[in-house]
């Protein structure tokens, strides 16, 4: 798959909102006890030649950290998510962040495999804490991927050079 990847634009509001509401049930993130609007964060998509989005991610830099808030591949082992991350750290390091960190569910062994290979590490185990997610946000499901039932918050940390 041919991409390439830029960052998001004003004008991409009229997809953007459509894209993180297929993708997430509502344009919104939650977790650390913390509601995010996806489709009001900086972020990066991957398009194709014709234009079609290939993934975004999304970002939010606080003094010196970076939080990778969501990040969605639409083929998988196309390199899309790689150039995604890659591209919030680059921001994040060009912005002065000393490390890139985000925030997954234990039924999320995919993502988990995928950031440590990216040279993340699991930091913090946060026991039953995507209860507090869903109350935020109720459309988080009960049941995950593999019938993983989604109880816990897992962070993981990149250090930038």
């Amino acid at each position: 798959m041919s991409f390439t990847v830029r960052p998001l634009e004003a004008k991409d509001a009229s997809w953007l909102t459509g894209f993180m509401t297929e993708r997430w049930g509502v344009p919104v993130a939650a977790g650390g006890g913390r509601l995010h609007q996806l489709d009001d964060l900086p972020g990066f998509a991957a398009v194709s030649a014709d234009d079609a989005v290939a993934g975004v991610v999304t970002y939010l830099i606080e003094a010196d950290a970076c939080e990778v808030v969501s990040i969605d591949a639409l083929a998988q082992g196309q390199g899309v998510g790689t150039a995604l991350l890659e591209a919030a750290c680059e921001a994040a390091a060009a912005a002065g962040c000393r490390r890139v960190w985000l925030i997954t569910t234990n039924d999320n062994v995919d993502a988990l495999r995928f950031y440590q290979r990216r040279g993340f590490a699991l930091t913090e185990l946060r026991p039953r804490a995507v209860g507090e997610s869903r109350r935020l946000k109720p459309q988080i499901p009960l049941v995950g991927a593999y019938g993983i039932p989604i109880r816990d918050e897992l962070v993981l940390l990149r250090e930038l050079p």
